[in-house]
C-alpha cells in the first residue's frame, strides 16, 4: 500500500513524532483500521462504508489536530480500499470465509474432486521439455505419497496453463510470480510452498538487460527503441519494468519506447544475447540457470537495472482438491529429499539457491506483487 502525505500532514508527523519514526507510526495506524476492517469485510459495502466513518469520527475526536485528521481520513481510505479490493477480487464462484485472500475448500461434498490421476504443470518461464525430466523425480514422489498416477503437463503460456487449472484439468502447478494472483482469484489455486535456501532466503530480481555495444548503458537510453517483455501476466517480464518505465522515468509504452512481447524470459534472454532485441527485462533466476547450462555466456549480457527482490514461482493445488489429497500433496513437497535430486542440479544454480520447499501464505508473500498489480490498473477479473 501507498500512502501520499500533504506537506501538512508531513510537518505535523515530523514535530510529534520525528522523520525515523514516521514509517513506523503510520504503518501500525494502518495495520489497526485494516484489521478493524477486515473483521467486517463479509458485510455489505454500505455497512463497511458506515464501520470507516464511525472509526473516522472516533479517531478525529481523539487527535484534534488538523494534520492529525488529515492523515487518519487518509489512512482510514486506504485500509478500507486494502481490504475492499482484496475481497472483490476473486470470482464469484469462490468464497473466502477466513479473509486469507485464497479460495475457500467447498463445504458441499459434491463440489470435492479425487482424480484418479494428478495433473502437474509448472511455469512456462521456458522450455517444457527442459523441465520434464528437472521434475521426474519429484512427480514420482508425489505419486507414491498421494497413490495417484501423477502427469506432466507441458503448457506453452501463462494463458494456458491458467485456462487448465480453472477448467478443471490442472490440478496441482506452479504458477509464476506475476500470474499467481490471477490464478488465485479466476482459477482457484491455493499456493502453499515455493523453493528457498536451506536458511530460507528466496526469490529473485527483475533486471533490464542489453548486450555489450548496443549504445544503452541506462534506463533513458531505451527512448526510441525496442524492449522485449515476456507476456502481459509477467510480474519480471512486464508488470514491473512497465510500471517502473511509467512512474520512475515517465516513460510511456508505444511513446517513448516500443514494446514487443516475446512469450518467455528464455526467449527474451536469448534474444539479447543474439542481439535481436537491444533491451529486455528479464527474471534474472532464468539468467542464471542458462548460464549455468551453457545456453548463453554471461559476457554476453549486460544489466543496467536490478530490481528489489520478488517472490519466485508458487507451488499450491486447485481448491476443489478433496481435503485429505490436498493434504498429501502438501506432504509431498515438504517431505521430498533435495540431496541428488534433478531439481537440486537444476534450482541449485539459482542466487540464492534453491534447496527445500518453504510454507508461505498468498496474502502475506505477495503483497508486493499485489501493489505493483494495482499500480498497473491490472484486474483480476476472468476473461
Amino acid at each position: 500500500m501507498t500512502i501520499t502525505l500533504d506537506e501538512a500532514v508531513y510537518e505535523g508527523l515530523y514535530r510529534k513524532v520525528g522523520q525515523r519514526k514516521m514509517s513506523q507510526f503510520i504503518e501500525e495506524l494502518v495495520r489497526s483500521h485494516e484489521l478493524e476492517l477486515d473483521y467486517r469485510q463479509q458485510t455489505d459495502s454500505l455497512s463497511r462504508s458506515c464501520h470507516t466513518i464511525l472509526l473516522h469520527t472516533q479517531v478525529s475526536t481523539f487527535f484534534r489536530s488538523s494534520w492529525m485528521r488529515r492523515l487518519t481520513t487518509t489512512v482510514l481510505f486506504a485500509a478500507f480500499l486494502s481490504v475492499t479490493t482484496a475481497s472483490s477480487a476473486m470470482d464469484p464462484r469462490f468464497k473466502d470465509a477466513n479473509g486469507d485472500m485464497v479460495a475457500d475448500t467447498p463445504t458441499n461434498p459434491s463440489e470435492l474432486i479425487d482424480p484418479a490421476t494428478l495433473v502437474f504443470a509448472y511455469t512456462p518461464v521456458e522450455d517444457p521439455s527442459v523441465y520434464a525430466k528437472v521434475w521426474e523425480g519429484f512427480l514420482e514422489h508425489l505419486a507414491k505419497t498421494t497413490g495417484k498416477k501423477v502427469q506432466f503437463f507441458p503448457v506453452q503460456s501463462n494463458a494456458a496453463q491458467l485456462e487448465a487449472m480453472r477448467a478443471g484439468r490442472l490440478h496441482v502447478a506452479g504458477f509464476n510470480t506475476g500470474s499467481t494472483p490471477l490464478a488465485v482469484n479466476c482459477a482457484g489455486f491455493v499456493p502453499f510452498t515455493m523453493m528457498a535456501s536451506k536458511d530460507n532466503r528466496f526469490g529473485y530480481e527483475m533486471e533490464i538487460i542489453t548486450y555489450p555495444g548496443s549504445g544503452i548503458e541506462k534506463i533513458e537510453d531505451i527512448k526510441g527503441k525496442r524492449i522485449a517483455f515476456t507476456s502481459e501476466t509477467s510480474n519480471s517480464g512486464y508488470k514491473a519494468p512497465a510500471a517502473l518505465l511509467r512512474e520512475k522515468y515517465k516513460m510511456e509504452s508505444g511513446k517513448d519506447y516500443t514494446p514487443v512481447f516475446s512469450g518467455k524470459h528464455d526467449n527474451s534472454i536469448l534474444g539479447v544475447a543474439n542481439k535481436d532485441y537491444p533491451a529486455a527485462a528479464i527474471a534474472n533466476s532464468v539468467k542464471a540457470r542458462m548460464i549455468a547450462r551453457g545456453v548463453v555466456k554471461a559476457d554476453q549480457i549486460k544489466v543496467i537495472y536490478k530490481s528489489q527482490t520478488f517472490p519466485t514461482t508458487a507451488y499450491g493445488y486447485v481448491y476443489n482438491l478433496k481435503p485429505e489429497l490436498a493434504e498429501k500433496v502438501k506432504q509431498a513437497f515438504f517431505s521430498y529429499k533435495w540431496e541428488g535430486s534433478a531439481l537440486a542440479a537444476e534450482f541449485n544454480k539459482a542466487e540464492p539457491p534453491q534447496e527445500k520447499f518453504l510454507p508461505i501464505t498468498y496474502k502475506e508473500y505477495w503483497q508486493v506483487v499485489r501493489e505493483i498489480d494495482s499500480a498497473m490498473g491490472v484486474s483480476y477479473a476472468c476473461k
